[in-house]
């Protein structure tokens, strides 16, 4: 019995130690598991971790560097700005605020986003002075804005001093400057649009599909005057366009002249007359034959461009034409070789030869012969010029009046003639039929008349 219960006792202790070491060893596999686990999960976080490190420190390195070169780009626009003179701008326009209307001064972020950007699609033309581009500022006003290529840090004063001026000129015929950037290297300048092209392009474009009249080349060339004359004589001081020709003339829609490009333009001292300046601007078939000789450029050297460009309105020929014979080349000398042969009538555009009357063209060359004089003092001024031309236009405005006064005249005697005709030959006498008659032959005496005015 004894033995029996031992080996009992036994069993169940055996039976405990298994399960004991069952049980151990289950935990060890537990904590094999638990720790084979953790090492897997330790292996996928750190590069996870790592990764996202790099991403904050990346992030965190580009607002540096973009907050660094933000910083930078500030203090250059800035110091642009003072370096044309932005400061003295500004003082100015306070000192004019509320008098009149002064220059804007736009930022750059400004322009940048009323031309995409300067993008290349809206650029209107390519001069001397820069590249002008068509913008639309946020206000939807449509705007040129001129990106000059030179900038002469000497004369920041002066420039801003014609920026003030020039947006003072309050004339009907001038494109109207409306203001300036001043954060880039190179001032920029905003000009009101205009968009129906330039007088050089209506009389030289092959395409052209409108053809200037008398009348309008006429009218074109009084107010182009009457402009240069405005900023010779009603400015103070007097300014000298130094850049008169027919691609600064600008056309708006109903072919209005609107004086353009100042940018070569010089504000003249009250105590001078004349100055030394380098050519920067005019177009050699346009420039002053005696500032070959004096390097001297005054308001007799714009009257000599303006000279040109009548006798361009007048032939329809280029101020300089390479196509020509060497002696033929240059417009001026041409017209004028011309004129003292008696031959003006041969180089007349033929749009001008069916419209215009002789006495009048003459008139007009005359005034054209005068203006290119080799000799500056024996020019006219461009008042008289003006006070000419305007003279010759009300002429011919009035002559076209009274041609057509006639001409409705004659329609309205044409129509009582015919509703009457019928009644008129059916009379028992015939008489009214033979006044009818005389009327007929009064009115065909009136036509022939009109044709050959």
């Amino acid at each position: 019995m004894t033995m029996m219960m031992t080996t009992k006792e036994e069993e169940e202790v055996d039976d405990d130690e298994c399960r004991e070491e069952e049980g151990v060893d289950e935990a060890h596999e537990t904590r094999a598991c638990d720790e084979s686990g953790g090492d897997i999960i330790n292996l996928l976080g750190f590069p996870l971790v790592v990764s996202l490190s790099m991403l904050v420190l990346i992030v965190a390195s580009f607002n540096v560097y973009s907050g660094l070169k933000k910083r930078k780009l500030n203090k250059l626009k800035e110091r642009f700005f003072q370096q044309n003179g932005g400061l003295l701008l500004q003082q100015k326009i306070e000192k004019h605020r509320g008098s009149i209307q002064t220059a804007k001064i736009f930022s750059i972020e400004e322009l940048k986003k009323a031309t995409n950007n300067f993008d290349e699609d809206k650029i209107l033309g390519r001069g001397g002075h820069g590249i002008v581009y068509k913008g639309v500022l946020q206000d939807n006003t449509t705007v040129a804005i001129k990106k000059s290529k030179i900038s002469d840090q000497c004369q920041i004063e002066q420039f801003i001093n014609e920026v003030i001026i020039l947006s003072q000129i309050n004339h009907a015929n001038v494109v109207k400057l409306l203001g300036c950037c001043l954060e880039t290297q190179v001032p920029l300048l905003v000009y009101e649009f205009i968009q129906g092209g330039t007088l050089y392009d209506h009389l030289h474009a092959q395409n052209r599909s409108l053809k200037l009249d008398w009348k309008t080349r006429l009218r074109i060339s009084s107010e182009t005057a009457g402009v240069l004359a405005y900023l010779h004589s009603a400015t103070s001081p007097p300014i000298i366009h130094r850049d008169v020709k027919t691609i600064n003339i600008l056309l708006d829609h109903n072919l209005r002249a609107k004086v353009a490009d100042f940018g070569a333009s010089k504000i003249v001292p009250l105590d001078q007359t004349q100055f030394t300046t380098l050519v920067q601007g005019t177009t050699i078939g346009y420039l002053d034959p005696e500032y070959f000789h004096t390097s001297h450029l005054t308001e007799k050297s714009d009257v000599y461009s303006f000279g040109v460009v009548l006798a361009e309105l007048l032939t329809g020929r280029k101020a300089l034409c390479f196509d020509m014979p060497e002696d033929d080349r240059n417009l001026a000398m041409y017209f004028i070789s011309s004129m003292n042969k008696g031959g003006l009538l041969h180089i007349l555009d033929n749009q001008i030869t069916d419209e215009a009357k002789p006495e009048q063209v003459m008139e007009f060359s005359n005034i054209a012969k005068r203006c290119l004089n080799l000799k500056g003092e024996e020019r006219p001024t461009m008042k008289e010029v003006a006070t000419e031309l305007e003279g010759l236009r009300m002429m011919e405005n009035q002559r076209w009046e009274s041609d057509r006064s006639c001409l409705n005249e004659t329609e309205n005697m044409l129509s009582a003639s015919s509703s009457s005709l019928s009644s008129a030959f059916y009379s028992e006498d015939g008489s009214h039929g033979r006044g009818i008659i005389s009327r007929l032959e009064s009115i065909g005496q009136i036509t022939v008349s009109l044709g050959g005015r």
